[in-house]
């Protein structure tokens, strides 16, 4: 009787064992992987932000290129030339290169802060435009879990061209 017992309560411990891994096997996850870099690279969205930003910085990129090259050119006039001009000129020229030059890093400053400023506004945009397209991806196609960061994924999980090709959609906004 002590064997059937135990013969019993290991067929069911087996029963439970099989029934619970069977019940694991049906609950495997499904998971995916963007790619958030090529999306803000490749995007449809994230290369009209770039062209926006271009646009809109372009006359004072086109200004401040303009600046260094005067700035160049003067310093260059100003090194030939110092030899041959009195003190007092050369002082005064001197002094006139360095005020130019402060107006020209600080200038090189602002627009490098608007330019990041602008750069991180429209990005993120596209991030709240690519993560709502992943959310309905994943509604859609009934994943459990999305990663946009990893240190490896296999293409098998790789969403990324449907997100793109979602993106690229006018109707997806």
């Amino acid at each position: 009787m002590f064997i059937s017992r135990r013969l019993a309560c290991w067929s069911a411990t087996a029963a439970l064992l099989f029934a619970g891994s069977a019940a694991l096997a049906q609950v495997t996850p499904k998971i995916g992987f963007v790619n958030t870099e090529r999306i803000l690279r490749d995007a449809v969205p994230a290369k009209a932000a770039q062209a926006k930003l271009e646009a809109e910085f372009a006359k004072r990129d086109r200004e401040l290129q303009e600046m260094g090259t005067r700035l160049k050119q003067l310093g260059e006039r100003l090194e030939r030339d110092a030899m041959v001009m009195p003190e007092a000129e050369r002082t005064r020229r001197q002094r006139e290169a360095a005020d130019i030059d402060k107006d020209f890093q600080r200038r090189q400053r602002e627009f490098r802060e608007d330019l990041n400023q602008r750069r991180n506004e429209e990005l993120s945009q596209v991030v709240e435009r690519a993560n709502r397209v992943i959310r309905q991806i994943a509604e859609k196609e009934k994943f459990d879990l999305i990663l946009q960061e990893a240190v490896y994924a296999s293409g098998r999980i790789d969403i990324t061209d449907l997100v793109l090709q979602a993106l690229t959609d006018p109707a997806a906004k």
